[in-house]
């Protein structure tokens, strides 16, 4: 479960709370919060802030938080949306308990409220078609224009609503409205549509309705019913809460009914925070699906190899605040390396590799190596050693410049946790390449040897020949390619980086990942973290790149 970091300054919801208490309004029990997803794609870390938010507040103050799911659209969504959204927040280290609701449980008792407001002549239904209601709206700079269905008596608008509800209509024939000012200057506030007909299957009522609450409408009415205290929501929803509150105070509710207030909206460079944009990539085919490791979601998040505590440092560190900003995904990515740095095994591995004979080591004799696991919480595993062993064709130049501790003719490097080898010779094949390096080591310099002493500037990771394993190793860049100023255009589609994937089929480990389980992360020494996928089988090895190891954002707050 995720605590509260107490170093962090509280952020400005939690002061309206505290306010709350201490003038008395509320006692901590009755903090109520709620986290109400719309089942109609996979979650994104812009939701983690939200998740964290919402039940981090009830945690912080001793109250509750719902889980709410808003399905009130049935043409978009789907149980395996609910399913994943439920993994997702468990995932993330936050329960629900037995407070998991659906805008649908309440579907009776919002078709009674909209009854009830028709009652009190504050809601009518219009027969203008979804264009035409566009048009009478107005501008921000000219009022609307009024309905011509908008002064029908209480008794005509009951009997078309209940007919609505009957099914006697097509889809866009009717819908219900607020019945507000269409003068206002909020065009929220213009007539708002509370409900439209949509001759659609339920994923959980089935065919029982064919009228369907709008959000903003459902969204306050559930937060009543559920006894919601502190309703969060992103900033775009500003607009919205005179609406919100007129529905509440039109329907009778007291004093203590719920009160929504706005943060901002996560944005991230390199990332679309967008559900639509999201399905374009997964339905068109740009990625391989929700839980492509290249995408924003949780799902993909959690497939490459991120960590629940490193998103939860992430939301934690960018804070919540009143106006909209960019953050550098690159601080996310700080987080998680941050974590993985302290908790995932070193293990070696080598993406390209070049062969490496010790032509003075024994041919028949193969030794077992102590190799730490992690630098400061301990452990150790044994790494075998032979003649034969692989290391990084990077680490090589013929005629390399100055400063370059790696190996070359003549020149002496240590293997990690093993011996010093001298570079003897260099086989080409007819073509010219490098192929092979022959090689001498000093037997006296083992690695924790009385003569380990002896320097040398270059340590490079290695791989035996014999045990090693071959594993598939998946690279990833962003997938999106930013303008000036970091952010997506809005043609993303058309910025989508061509090098976001590269997969690499015959990189070799050491062998003591053989069995290692999906999601086990490792820091590749040298070379990065990295992390098992779900598509490994007992035959074939696959990793996820995590993070690398260069942390620029570190370096530049730092």
């Amino acid at each position: 479960m995720a605590e509260k970091n107490t170093a962090m300054a509280a952020n400005f919801v939690e002061n309206i709370i505290d306010g709350d208490l201490k003038s008395g309004k509320y006692v901590p029990e009755e903090i109520h919060t709620r986290f109400p997803p719309e089942p109609n794609g996979y979650l994104h870390i812009g939701h983690a802030k939200s998740i964290c938010l919402n039940f981090g507040l009830a945690q912080r103050f001793g109250g509750k938080c719902n889980l709410r799911f808003d399905d009130t659209n049935p043409t978009k969504e789907d149980t395996e949306y609910v399913d994943s959204i439920q993994e997702d927040v468990k995932w993330l280290g936050f329960t629900w308990d037995d407070r998991r609701f659906y805008a649908s449980d309440y579907f009776v008792k919002l078709y009674e409220y909209a009854v009830e407001l028709i009652k009190r002549g504050k809601a009518f239904v219009c027969d203008l078609s979804a264009e035409e209601i566009r048009a009478y709206r107005g501008t921000l700079t000219e009022p609307g224009k009024e309905s011509p269905y908008r002064n029908r008596s209480v008794e005509e608008n009951l009997d078309l609503f209940a007919r609505m509800k009957a099914g006697e209509f097509p889809d866009g024939s009717h819908v219900l409205r607020a019945k507000i000012d269409m003068a206002s200057p909020n065009i929220t506030m213009r007539d708002p549509v509370l409900y439209r007909i949509a001759h659609a299957t339920h994923h959980r009522t089935g065919e029982t309705w064919c009228i369907y609450p709008m959000y903003d409408f459902a969204h306050p009415l559930s937060d009543a019913i559920e006894d919601i205290t502190h309703s969060v929501c992103t900033l775009e929803f500003e607009d919205h809460r005179p609406l919100y509150d007129w529905l509440l105070e039109s329907l009778g509710f007291d004093a203590k009914r719920p009160h929504q207030y706005e943060f901002a909206r996560l944005n991230l460079t390199n990332t679309v925070m967008s559900k639509r944009k999201l399905r374009q990539l997964v339905e068109g085919g740009y990625v391989s699906g929700w839980d492509d490791p290249r995408m924003p979601t949780i799902s993909g998040l959690r497939r490459r190899g991120y960590t629940a505590a490193a998103i939860r440092d992430f939301c934690e560190r960018i804070g919540v605040a009143k106006s909209n900003s960019l953050v550098d995904v690159a601080m996310l990515e700080h987080c998680v390396r941050e974590d993985l740095n302290e908790n995932a095994d070193r293990v070696m591995a080598v993406l390209d590799p070049l062969k490496v004979v010790i032509a003075n080591y024994p041919e028949d004799k193969i030794e077992y190596l102590v190799a730490e696991n992690h630098p400061t919480r301990g452990g150790h595993r044994y790494v075998p050693f032979s003649r034969e062993l692989f290391i990084e064709r990077e680490d090589f130049m013929e005629e390399p410049p100055k400063k370059f501790f790696r190996l070359k003719p003549g020149g002496e490097v240590r293997l990690k946790h093993a011996y010093i080898i001298k570079c003897e010779e260099v086989v080409k094949d007819d073509a010219g390449n490098v192929v092979e390096l022959r090689c001498t080591y000093d037997p006296d310099s083992k690695s924790g040897g009385a003569a380990a002493g002896r320097k040398v500037k270059g340590t490079l990771h290695w791989v035996e020949a014999k045990n090693a394993i071959t594993a598939e190793v998946r690279l990833y860049d962003y997938l999106l390619t930013t303008d000036e100023n970091g952010n997506v255009p809005d043609d993303f589609l058309a910025h989508l980086n061509p090098n976001s994937l590269r997969v690499l089929k015959d990189v070799l480990i050491e062998p003591s990942v053989r069995y290692t389980a999906e999601g086990t992360r490792y820091q590749f020494l040298r070379k990065g973290y990295f992390c098992v996928d779900k598509d490994t089988t007992p035959d074939h090895l696959v990793f996820n790149e995590v993070v690398g190891l260069k942390d620029t954002w570190g370096k530049v707050k730092g």
